[in-house]
């Protein structure tokens, strides 16, 4: 009888007036305004919690589609590549061990979590989903060069590693040495030293690099022609004179040269003499000395190679290899090029450059 008098009561039409009802009244207290969305009201501890969760469930599904590292997360190297990057881009949001509680994420809805305990929360794909493509309605951006493996497993190695890091410890890793009065020095000589080093292989050896393809590396950073979440984040907003200024400050640092001595090996062939085979031409045929260049690559700013780290070298040409390396007006060579180097052949030139400086540079 009960139910028969509710089943009278509730009628599909009912239903539908009364969802419509409902639709009208959420539409017209929208339109109102007096819905808060100021970051200063915070949200409701049930909104936290429904947002957080479906947060967390995202990412621990789309984390199942991440590839695993290709790289060992505990190198130093990979630790060090992405400290200064954190400190400049991160820290004043999620804190560090410089800056254990920042006043800016106390105001900030939702407020950004502290990360020195990352990696007991998530697993290594999940800190790289989260690094690569962000979180939305957070202020938590997406990296800025997707592409770029290697430099998101860089972030993700830096985040297992900071809970271990002191404040020294972070201080030595995050910050260069110092630079006064010089903005855009500073902001260098952070990651690459003021000699333009590889800081024990997490960077390329700048230093000795020539001036012409610096300014135009920083310039194709600056367009996107070449991608890279550090450095198009570094170099926005430097001027001309900013960049010809760098440029020329590290090309007068000793380390790269254009210039080898003959040797035996697979790499040295590969440099010397090319991959007739595999129509590949000689390295030196544009990397060399102008004097040995081939006339009309002689007047073209391409790298200098002598003494550039060979993780770096290797690195450079398999993403070349795989399409996910842009660069300056000459980069299209280079793709074609790599694109027939087999791996071996990719390693052992990448060996050859880097023993054929050593003891010339300074790390």
């Amino acid at each position: 009888m009960r139910w028969s008098r509710l089943s009278f009561l509730v009628t599909p039409r009912r239903a539908l007036i009364a969802l419509a009802a409902l639709a009208v009244a959420g539409l017209l207290i929208a339109w109102s305004g007096v819905i808060s969305i100021s970051a200063s009201s915070g949200h409701w501890r049930i909104t936290y919690w429904a947002l957080h969760w479906v947060m967390q469930n995202s990412i621990r599904t789309y984390a199942l589609f991440e590839p695993e590292p290709p790289v060992d997360l505990d190198a130093p190297a990979h630790v060090r590549r992405a400290a200064g990057h954190f400190e400049t881009s991160c820290a004043f949001c999620h804190g560090s061990p410089l800056r254990v509680n920042p006043i800016l994420p106390a105001h900030m809805t939702p407020m950004p979590p502290p990360l020195a305990n990352a990696s007991d929360t998530w697993s290594r794909r999940e800190l790289s989903r989260i690094v690569r493509h962000g979180v939305k309605y957070t202020g938590m951006p997406s990296w800025i060069a997707p592409e770029r493996d290697d430099e998101v497993w860089a972030m993700v190695a830096f985040l297992r590693a900071l809970s271990h890091l002191s404040a020294a410890d972070y201080q030595r890793l995050a910050f260069g040495p110092a630079v006064p009065e010089d903005r855009a020095l500073e902001g260098c000589a952070r990651c690459h030293g003021l000699d333009g080093g590889s800081q024990g292989g997490a960077f390329p050896v700048i230093g000795g690099q020539s001036a012409a393809y610096l300014d135009a590396t920083l310039r194709a950073f600056a367009k996107g022609a070449r991608h890279s979440g550090y450095m198009q984040f570094a170099v926005d907003g430097l001027t001309d004179a900013d960049v010809r200024r760098l440029a020329a400050h590290y090309a007068a640092q000793p380390g790269v040269s254009d210039t080898v001595q003959p040797a035996e090996g697979a790499g040295a062939a590969i440099a010397l003499r090319g991959l007739p085979e595999a129509d590949v031409p000689a390295c030196e045929s544009c990397h060399g000395a102008p004097s040995k260049r081939s006339p009309d690559h002689r007047n073209r700013a391409y790298p200098r190679l002598a003494g550039q780290d060979a993780g770096y070298i290797a690195g450079q040409l398999r993403l070349f290899k795989q399409g996910a390396r842009g660069g300056t007006e000459y980069a299209h060579i280079m793709r074609r090029i790599a694109e027939r180097l087999p791996d071996d052949a990719i390693d052992a030139v990448a060996e050859f450059y880097s023993a054929a400086g050593r003891g010339r540079r300074a790390e």
